[in-house]
């Protein structure tokens, strides 16, 4: 557990972000068919607690388990452009511009962050969808379309481009997008 400063060296009081996460136990209960609930606090050498950004102990946990996808609920669409227009697809690339010029702001970039370093780190791809839409994680992942913003690694685009309906499931306009072949996987 690395602790967290704020600006100028602030100290933030307990806030950390993960160095290492050992994945044993999510592994021994998914094998025994649980579902792990995890709280996002962390542990120094020292034994202190630290608090984490949620995102943060999700794209670490993705990271530690060799995860294909990484999967984020919020309460707005996805990422947003500069006229509040979902962005359906990103690369890793993408989002670095987007958050460096500014495009992206307040809790989005954390989210965003976790993402693009859990790709650098193997996950496939990630998604930031609205987890108010009901069954929304099927309609990201099992539609062309998806309902939110999903962030690929930029060579999966030389997979081509998927077109997708003038309406989303949840009837909202959609445009097209390029798409990995392994969209619905």
């Amino acid at each position: 557990m690395k602790t967290l400063l704020g600006p100028g060296g602030r100290d933030l009081g307990r806030v950390g972000t993960p160095e290492r996460v050992d994945a044993s136990l999510i592994r021994t209960l998914t094998k025994d068919g649980f579902i792990p609930v995890v709280a996002p606090v962390g542990v120094d050498a020292d034994g202190n607690t630290h608090n984490v950004n949620a995102d943060t102990a999700a794209g670490a946990i993705a990271e530690a388990l060799a995860a294909e996808k990484l999967i984020l609920l919020t309460d707005v669409e996805g990422v947003l452009d500069d006229a509040k227009q979902l962005i359906h697809q990103m690369t890793e690339a993408e989002v670095k511009r987007a958050i460096a010029a500014g495009v992206v702001k307040g809790g989005m970039i954390p989210k965003l962050e976790c993402a693009v370093h859990a790709m650098e780190r193997g996950v496939t791809a990630a998604h930031i969808i609205d987890g108010r839409v009901p069954h929304a994680l099927l309609l990201e992942i099992f539609t062309d379309g998806g309902v939110g913003t999903k962030l690929v690694r930029t060579k999966q685009l030389s997979a081509g481009t998927r077109r997708t309906s003038s309406r989303s499931p949840t009837g909202r306009a959609t445009r097209s997008r390029p798409c990995s072949r392994a969209r619905a996987s």
